[in-house]
């Protein structure tokens, strides 16, 4: 990567952390339950920058091949024990969804392919994972810790950010999750 784009990349992942971290007041339904899984929310409208990356078999996925989904965009790594924990219930949750517009997009930061391979057949997971073996994606999202999930809306802006693991199958985030497809149960 040359210096210049090293550095235009690290002033964007600067900017994109300052309004991560600047969280807004809840307020709706949704929020209720963002709250309740520990998930900030942007102070302003960021989009999501764009991950390109190939799966563990040489295909190329593109997080904006997912406009018009509300994407569940994870990053960790197979040495993570808490990432280890979180991904069956990620599983389920993409599971329950799936069908409705909603992916889970997991990217693995800094490995092989053989090791995450071995995870994903291990884990019996379903969902796209990604490959950033130089950690390109983790750097435009500012991501200083795994597992760290964003949540990003069908039009690809960021409207939550977790950072640790989550009971991504529980009750609360089933229910932010349906309220994100906009189903208003």
């Amino acid at each position: 990567m040359s210096p210049a784009a090293w550095i235009s990349g690290s002033v964007g992942a600067i900017l994109l952390a300052m309004a991560i971290a600047s969280v807004v007041p809840q307020a709706g339904a949704d929020d209720h339950f963002a709250s309740g899984l520990g998930i900030q929310k942007p102070k302003e409208q960021v989009e999501a920058p764009n991950v390109i990356g190939t799966d563990p078999d040489g295909n190329t996925i593109r997080l904006q091949d997912f406009r018009g989904k509300v994407v569940f965009l994870n990053f960790w790594a197979t040495w993570c024990i808490p990432c280890r924990l979180e991904m069956p219930a990620m599983e389920r949750l993409y599971q329950a969804f799936k069908g409705q517009g909603f992916v889970v997009l997991a990217v693995n930061v800094q490995e092989g392919t053989g090791p995450v391979r071995a995870f994903v057949r291990e884990l019996k997971l379903t969902f796209p994972v990604v490959l950033d073996p130089k950690g390109t994606a983790a750097m435009a999202y500012a991501v200083r810790g795994l597992p760290a999930t964003y949540l990003i809306d069908r039009s690809q802006i960021i409207v939550g950010r977790a950072i640790g693991a989550r009971e991504w199958d529980g009750k609360d985030a089933r229910a932010y999750i349906r309220s994100l497809l906009g189903d208003r149960r």
